[in-house]
């Protein structure tokens, strides 16, 4: 990790958050981070080095913000050697709803696949051009990709149709990215994080629903830490064989209907 320059999307947070702190004590050069405007990224990028950390204020799925954010990146690192993509939302809506009678909203299916799919994607495509313009190592490696998708591409619960739907999708688009980007020496793996304390789909869950969770997980029953998250994404990192996998991350959680 050390000297590299990093980008972390949905960095103001959770998983993205974990990301950063992890990737400062391991000696990057510099950690940009995204997150909405809205979020506390600013308070955070105060709170930290100037020299090391930079925020952009972006929303992902709009793509004149994101051609911006790649601009100051290069004007200020000159490069972009690894990027790790933590922005992502769900919610939680039957297709059908027998007692209320209720209907799935086309309107938030498509902002879950719009943020987690499209957001995903329009990141990673102005990343690796910019990867792909690095003096290639010793192996011929030139960038990294680290994706996040969720276990609910496999086992998707009641009201996840539309989260499922985009973690399928996600995962479904790591061989075929590490395939396109082999050629520019760009690898591409896909974390499926189980169910993880200190993010914000866990984090208004009361007490005794995350004990519940819990204790669903086989070893160790407990929810992830963000930190172990983060362990994994250096890994990928690191490990220069790494490559169109999709990698659960769940403590052998096999989540039920």
């Amino acid at each position: 990790m050390n000297g590299l320059v990093t980008l972390i999307t949905g960095g103001a947070s959770g998983l993205g958050l974990a990301c950063l702190n992890r990737f400062l004590k391991q000696g990057v050069s510099h950690v940009h981070f995204c997150d909405l405007p809205s979020s506390k990224g600013e308070e955070i990028a105060k709170s930290m080095d100037p020299s090391l950390v930079t925020y952009h204020p972006t929303d992902v799925t709009h793509d004149d913000q994101v051609e911006d954010m790649f601009k100051r990146i290069q004007q200020k690192s000159s490069k972009l050697n690894c990027l790790v993509q933590c922005a992502g939302i769900g919610v939680a809506f039957r297709c059908y709803n027998i007692n209320k009678r209720s209907m799935h909203s086309m309107e938030e299916f498509n902002r879950v696949l719009n943020v987690n799919v499209v957001g995903t994607f329009n990141v990673l495509r102005r990343a690796c051009h910019l990867m792909a313009d690095n003096q290639p190592d010793a192996r011929g490696q030139r960038g990294v990709i680290v994706n996040t998708s969720s276990i609910a591409a496999y086992e998707g619960q009641i009201g996840q149709v539309a989260y499922s739907a985009g973690s399928g999708a996600l995962a479904s688009m790591t061989l075929p990215l590490a395939r396109d980007l082999a050629s520019a020496g760009i690898r591409v793996c896909t974390i499926l994080p189980g169910v993880f304390d200190q993010t914000k789909m866990v984090e208004p869950l009361s007490e005794k629903s995350k004990q519940l969770l819990a204790m669903m997980v086989s070893f160790p029953s407990q929810l992830g830490l963000p930190d172990d998250f983060a362990q994994l994404a250096q890994n990928i990192i690191e490990n220069q064989y790494l490559n169109g996998e999709n990698i659960r991350l769940d403590g052998a959680l096999r989540m039920p209907p």
